[in-house]
């Protein structure tokens, strides 16, 4: 699922980084608490518009150039999540995970361990 307060998130520490500041300058610039700036950044917390305008005033970025390119983000996101829908890789094959066993003067040639998912065939060498 593509969480757009992700790729918010994601432009909006960008924006700054390009910019060489931290999270505390912008964050006494734009009013806002650093730990909530963190979160917004982080994907954890949706911002209001009031929010995101505040911290586009305090990185002197347009808000639609803010949105242009997390559009541009999210156009790229949902092609890559619908090429693999339509065309999925295939997993790796599981192999059941046993606990170890130790079989001793067992005389036939073959065993049969019952595991909690299948039944594994076990070969005398």
């Amino acid at each position: 699922m593509i969480l757009l307060r992700r790729l918010l998130g994601d432009v909006l520490r960008r924006q700054r980084q390009r910019q060489g500041r931290t999270l505390r300058e912008v964050s006494s610039s734009a009013r806002v608490s650093l730990g909530y700036l963190s979160e917004v950044e982080r994907g954890q917390k949706e911002a209001s518009s009031e929010l995101l305008s505040a911290i586009c005033d305090a990185l002197d970025v347009r808000m639609s150039e803010l949105m242009r390119e997390v559009s541009d983000e999210l156009a790229l996101a949902e092609l890559a999540q619908s090429a693999a829908v339509t065309d999925p890789v295939p997993a790796p094959a599981r192999r059941p995970m046993l606990n170890s066993v130790s079989v001793t003067g067992v005389s036939p040639e073959r065993v049969t361990i019952k595991a909690p998912a299948e039944a594994v065939d076990v070969v005398a060498a």
